[in-house]
């Protein structure tokens, strides 16, 4: 077996869910059709017979390779890569598939994180290393699985126009070695070359700026071109979502006011490299 497993199938809505089961009843027809049987297809595929089931059974979401390399197995002329389009859309959960489709539409986006450092922000390793320590703990599956939706959303910043992107990071965040040393040093690398996109600005609330109203945790405000807005805080709405102009008021009232306590984008990329510096 030479591929790599495909991420188990989650079932958190039902139209993720149909897509997945009819994708892989449609592999199981043309396998059948061809007079394969799943091990002798696994093997030509590259993949376990104990995944092909799971796959056809819609128990596992396929991967791209695992649809093209069937494709040409199974002679579909591009019929089973082209399902791809349908897969990848629901291969995250739709939590993440909800908070990425406002992300991919807002021209403003600017967000408080306390304790560590925002999704869209984060490296593979150091968000891996974040999952890995998890309560209850994740399998290995689904750590690949959470990672690759948490890395997908980062296509944020290659949209044209590009949207308006600010962020503010706590000190602590930026001290704690996540992942170890060298994780450690790659995120806050990563950190200063997103901090040179022009179209993003990255403070340091510095742990001496004392108290702000962003202690309550995570502030979160999208603007679209509409004219609307979304926005939700850790500590008020009871954490959920909102469009109300006067909760995001608010919001935007309070997120204004941390911009206004933290070190200025060019003071947090010095802060930063000093931090980097230290052993």
């Amino acid at each position: 077996m030479t591929g790599r497993r495909p991420a188990p199938a989650r079932r958190r809505d039902d139209w993720g869910a149909a897509v997945i089961t009819t994708v892989g009843r449609q592999l199981k027809l043309r396998r059948e059709a061809a007079g394969l049987r799943a091990a002798e297809f696994g093997t030509r595929i590259g993949y376990g017979e104990d995944l092909v089931y799971k796959v056809e059974a819609g128990k596992r979401i396929p991967r791209q390779e695992y649809l093209d390399r069937s494709d040409e197995v199974l002679e579909a002329g591009g019929l089973i890569s082209a399902s791809w389009e349908d897969v990848k859309r629901v291969r995250y959960p739709k939590s993440v598939r909800a908070l990425a489709e406002f992300e991919a539409k807002a021209v403003e986006i600017g967000v408080y994180v306390g304790l560590s450092i925002h999704g869209l922000l984060q490296t593979p390793a150091h968000a891996r290393a974040l999952f890995e320590v998890y309560e209850p703990p994740y399998s290995e599956e689904e750590v690949e699985h959470l990672v690759a939706a948490r890395m997908a959303r980062k296509a944020v910043f290659a949209r044209v126009p590009a949207p308006a992107l600010s962020f503010v990071l706590e000190e602590a965040a930026l001290r704690r070695r996540v992942g170890g040393t060298m994780v450690w040093r790659e995120q806050l690398e990563h950190l200063l070359d997103t901090a040179r996109l022009r179209n993003v600005k990255l403070q340091v609330m510095p742990l001496a700026a004392g108290a702000h109203p962003g202690l309550d945790g995570r502030i979160e405000v999208l603007k679209f071109a509409d004219g609307t807005a979304a926005g939700r805080s850790d500590g008020a709405f009871n954490s959920r979502p909102t469009s109300d102009p006067r909760q995001l008021r608010i919001l935007d009232l309070r997120y204004a006011t941390i911009r206004a306590q933290a070190l200025a984008p060019d003071k947090s990329y010095a802060f930063i490299e000093q931090v980097l510096g230290e052993k």
